[in-house]
């Protein structure tokens, strides 16, 4: 029984429903956001809210029997897991917070589509690498928001007046929005030497610390492409070989039956 329900969990039509099933409830959770829609069809879109969570959770089900421990081994299973029990915590008191988490059950897609998943497993695999790229650019942004701070901090109070209205300052001429107009050229008008010190720190940060987290995580999904490729062709080479040596077999088997037929005959021409 359980490899019968192993075998129809991993059939492709099955996984095409529950990824349905994942985007209609995302649609459900969308239109309750509109007064007008649940003042006419509110009833209605709980109960099927309520219909793709019992999906939901008898998917869970059939995999814990199918798999029984060997369940919780995939990471992807485990995180299927905690989103569907979310949902299934009571709505109210200290928990009437998780009733907005509901929403949580769209990223369930991740966990049923391979693309999404090998860009999920990219990103966490550049996690390490990551580290000391944002190590390197708390640092920077350190540094720029004590000197923002001790040079425009009497001027602009409202940009630079403390250490956090600096960082975000900084933060948001990193982000390249309304930088020139909304900050430095205000600031150049009391300061023109400014540009000296915002300059460098906008080539230093947007255009290098951020590109060079971009190349990691680049990276790190070609390096999970190739590892997926690798087992790909380890997984069709072993077929081959297993096929090759089934129809080596069967040769053996063939020839082992036409040599006793051979000696049969001969025994009977030599017989008297």
């Amino acid at each position: 029984m359980r490899e019968t329900l192993k075998t129809w969990l991993e059939r492709p039509k099955v996984g095409n429903f529950i990824i349905g099933v994942i985007l209609f409830n995302a649609v459900l959770l969308g239109l309750e956001t509109y007064p007008a829609v649940m003042n006419r069809a509110g009833g209605v879109i709980i109960a099927l809210d309520n219909l793709c969570l019992t999906i939901f959770v008898l998917e869970i089900l059939a995999k814990l029997i199918a798999y029984r421990f060997g369940f919780f081994r995939n990471p992807w299973n485990i995180f299927d897991f905690v989103i569907v029990g979310i949902a299934l915590v009571p709505a109210a008191h200290a928990f009437s917070v998780l009733r907005a988490l509901r929403i949580l059950r769209v990223l369930r897609v991740i966990s049923v589509m391979p693309r999404l998943r090998r860009v999920v497993e990219g990103f966490v695999s550049a996690l390490p690498g990551m580290g000391s790229v944002f190590l390197l650019m708390a640092l920077v942004f350190y540094i720029g928001a004590v000197m923002a701070t001790k040079l425009y901090g009497q001027s602009f109070p409202d940009w630079f007046g403390s250490l956090g209205n600096s960082f975000y300052s900084l933060f948001q001429i990193m982000t390249l929005e309304s930088w020139s107009m909304g900050i430095v050229r205000p600031v150049m008008a009391e300061h023109p030497g400014a540009w000296a010190f915002f300059v460098p720190f906008i080539l230093l940060t947007t255009f290098a610390v951020v590109n060079l987290l971009v190349g990691l995580i680049v990276n790190s999904m070609q390096d999970a492409h190739h590892e997926e490729d690798v087992a790909e062709t380890g997984v069709f080479r072993d077929d081959v070989l297993g096929r090759l040596d089934e129809i080596e077999r069967l040769l053996r088997q063939q020839s082992g039956g036409s040599s006793h037929e051979t000696k049969a005959g001969e025994d009977r021409v030599t017989a008297p």
